[in-house]
C-alpha cells in the first residue's frame, strides 16, 4: 500500500509541475507579447510601409525633377515608393489618391494640382490614418503631418524687384499666372503685387496654366492689347519661354524673368533671352519628402514644416 501511495503522489506531483511550468512559459509569452506591442504603440511606427507619390503633372520638367529625386531618395533608402501623375487635372488627383489609399500605402506625398480640390481626398487618407506630406504646393484645409515648399512669395519678389531695377519705375509690365487655385500661383501673385504694386504699371496679368504654348498665345494677346509693353514676370519657366517666342516672333524687346531654374529656363537666361529665372530645388524637395516619410514610418517626429531656399540666377546683362 505504502509503494502504491508513493508512485500515486508522485505522479500527482510531475503533473502539478507540469501545469506550472506550461501556465509559467504562456504567462510570459503573453507578457511577450504585451510588451512588443506596447512598444510598436510607444513607436508609433507605421504598419504599412509603402509611400505614395501623386504629382501634379510630369508634363513639366520641374516636376519630373521632383520626381526623380523622390526616387533616387527611395532608392537610396531601400524604401518602396509608387508614383503617379495626375496630368494637370484635379478629378485624376482625387482618382489617383483614392486609388493610393486602396493600396494601403503608409505615407502620402502630395503635390496639388489644385490645393482646395485636392482637399476632400487628402482627409479621406487621414481617415484612414495615412500620414500625409504635401511638397511644393500645400493642401488647403487640411493638416498635413509635414509641409516642404520654397518660398514662392520671397522668390516672386526677388524676381519683380530685379525687373523693376531692369526696366525701371512705372514702367508697363505682364504677369504670367500659373494654374488658378495652386498654391504656386497664389504665393507668387502675392510676391510678385508686394514688389510691383506702387511701383510698376501692371497692364495684365493672366493665367497661362504654368504650359508652354499657352504662355505663347497668351503673351501673343497681350503684346496685341499693349505693344509699348516693357517687362513680363511668368510663374514659372515654361510660361516665360512661351513668352520669349512671341516676344521675338512679333520682334519687340521685352524684358522676361522666370521662376523654376528648369535647364531650358537656365540656357535662356545664359544667351540672354531671360533676363532671370528663381532657382528652386525641387530634385532637393522630392528626396527631403521620401526622407521624412521613412521617418514617419518608423514612428519618428518630423518638421510640421520645412522651407526650401530660393535665389535669383541674373544673366549676364
Amino acid at each position: 500500500m505504502k509503494r502504491i501511495f508513493s508512485a500515486i503522489l508522485a505522479v500527482s506531483l510531475a503533473c502539478t509541475m507540469s501545469a506550472c511550468s506550461t501556465g509559467a512559459q504562456e504567462a510570459s509569452s503573453a507578457a511577450a507579447s504585451a510588451g512588443a506591442a506596447s512598444a510598436a504603440s510607444q513607436s508609433g511606427a507605421l504598419k504599412n510601409t509603402t509611400i505614395g507619390l501623386s504629382v501634379s503633372t510630369l508634363t513639366n520638367p520641374f516636376f519630373v525633377t521632383l520626381s526623380n529625386g523622390a526616387k533616387d531618395e527611395a532608392k537610396k533608402l531601400g524604401v518602396t515608393l509608387t508614383v503617379v501623375d495626375a496630368g494637370d487635372d484635379s478629378a485624376k488627383q482625387t482618382n489617383d489618391i483614392e486609388d493610393l489609399i486602396s493600396k494601403n500605402i503608409g505615407v502620402l506625398i502630395v503635390n496639388p494640382v489644385d490645393s482646395d480640390a485636392v482637399a476632400p481626398a487628402v482627409k479621406d487618407a487621414k481617415a484612414k490614418g495615412i500620414k500625409v506630406i504635401s511638397v511644393d504646393r500645400v493642401v488647403n484645409g487640411v493638416d498635413v503631418d509635414c509641409k516642404i515648399a520654397s518660398d514662392n512669395v520671397m522668390g516672386a519678389k526677388l524676381a519683380t524687384d530685379y525687373l523693376t531695377q531692369l526696366i525701371g519705375k512705372n514702367a508697363k509690365v505682364a504677369q504670367l499666372e500659373g494654374v488658378p487655385g495652386a498654391s504656386a500661383t497664389v504665393d507668387r501673385g502675392k510676391g510678385f503685387h508686394q514688389s510691383a504694386d506702387g511701383n510698376l504699371n501692371v497692364v495684365a496679368s493672366q493665367t497661362a496654366q504654368f504650359d508652354r504654348a499657352k504662355g505663347l498665345n497668351v503673351t501673343e494677346n497681350i503684346l496685341q492689347a499693349h505693344g509699348d509693353l516693357q517687362g513680363i514676370f511668368a510663374q514659372n519657366d515654361e510660361m516665360a519661354l512661351g513668352a520669349v517666342e512671341a516676344v521675338e516672333a512679333a520682334k519687340k524687346k521685352v524684358v522676361i524673368v522666370g521662376f523654376d531654374a528648369t535647364d531650358d529656363g537656365k540656357k535662356a537666361v545664359e544667351s540672354g533671352k531671360m533676363a532671370a529665372t528663381v532657382a528652386q530645388k525641387p530634385d532637393l524637395m522630392g528626396a527631403t519628402a521620401v526622407d521624412n516619410a521613412q521617418k514617419l514610418i518608423k514612428g519618428e517626429k518630423v518638421e510640421a514644416s520645412i522651407p526650401v531656399e530660393v535665389t535669383l540666377i541674373k544673366g549676364k546683362g
